[in-house]
């Protein structure tokens, strides 16, 4: 088949929580393999600078926020993505959100405005974007999931919970739309190092333990998950449904490291 069918030129893609950390890489990424992509988020000063960083691979964006709480906001943010880009033909979930605490004492509130943004705001886009792509019976659905579905870790389990859910949602979507010609499918990020997590990360106790589980003794970068994200966005994928591609240096395949 060659590499061909790993160009993306034509196809047109939305990544919600697409203007920081692996939303953002994943958006230029798309963009460099040469979707169109509108890359949006809750905040305007971000979403700027993403549609700014997109148009100078060449490619074009838009200035659109979004809030996956608001379903009303999903509807805009798809009718503007059509109008400038005649379709919407790849969707990245990647809006997130976590918080580190005991278990025993986690407030519900708290509990539930990580399920309300990991899990059901992935619906509410899954939806909204999904009856587009169902109505042209094409699209590639791509939710971003985590190693924390797969494994338990210390103090957060609200948000592994979730995004054990999410990879629960990836296979039953794939299930019901596959044969309408949208794929869906997600990855699974291991350690990445961003800006909002390299204070846990650098020098702490968490931080060394991840890397002793790290086959690979390193953090991810944020722009190592593009490769994945292209290749299920791609024709290259066409019979890729349901599947978690994790992406992780290792961790999971990990016993004995030393």
């Amino acid at each position: 088949m060659g590499y061909a069918k790993l160009d993306l030129n034509g196809k047109s893609a939305v990544v919600i929580g697409g203007t920081s950390g692996i939303g953002r890489a994943i958006a230029l990424g798309l963009a460099e393999a040469g979707a169109d992509v509108a890359s949006t988020s809750r905040r305007a000063g971000e979403v700027e600078s993403a549609a700014r960083e997109i148009e100078a691979t060449g490619r074009r964006s838009l200035r659109v926020t979004s809030d996956v709480q608001d379903r009303a906001s999903l509807e805009k943010l798809l009718e503007a993505a059509v109008k400038a880009f005649g379709k919407v033909d790849i969707l990245v979930n990647s809006a997130g959100r976590t918080k580190k605490a005991p278990t025993l004492d986690f407030a519900e509130q708290d509990w539930n405005d990580i399920f309300e943004t990991n899990l059901t705001g992935m619906l509410r886009a899954c939806q909204v974007f999904g009856r587009h792509m169902l109505e042209r019976r094409y699209g590639r659905i791509i939710n971003i999931a985590s190693i924390g579905s797969f494994r338990g870790m210390m103090e957060v389990a609200a948000y592994s919970a979730s995004k054990a859910a999410v990879a629960s949602l990836t296979q039953s979507l794939a299930v019901e739309w596959s044969a309408q010609g949208v794929c869906v499918n997600a990855i699974a990020p291991g350690v990445f190092r961003t800006a909002l997590n390299e204070k846990l990360l650098d020098g702490t106790p968490r931080g060394n333990e991840w890397l002793l589980r790290t086959p690979m003794k390193r953090f991810g970068k944020v722009e190592e998950l593009a490769g994945a994200a292209v290749y299920l966005a791609s024709e290259a994928a066409s019979y890729t449904t349901g599947s978690v591609l994790i992406v992780d240096g290792g961790i999971l395949a990990s016993g004995v490291n030393q």
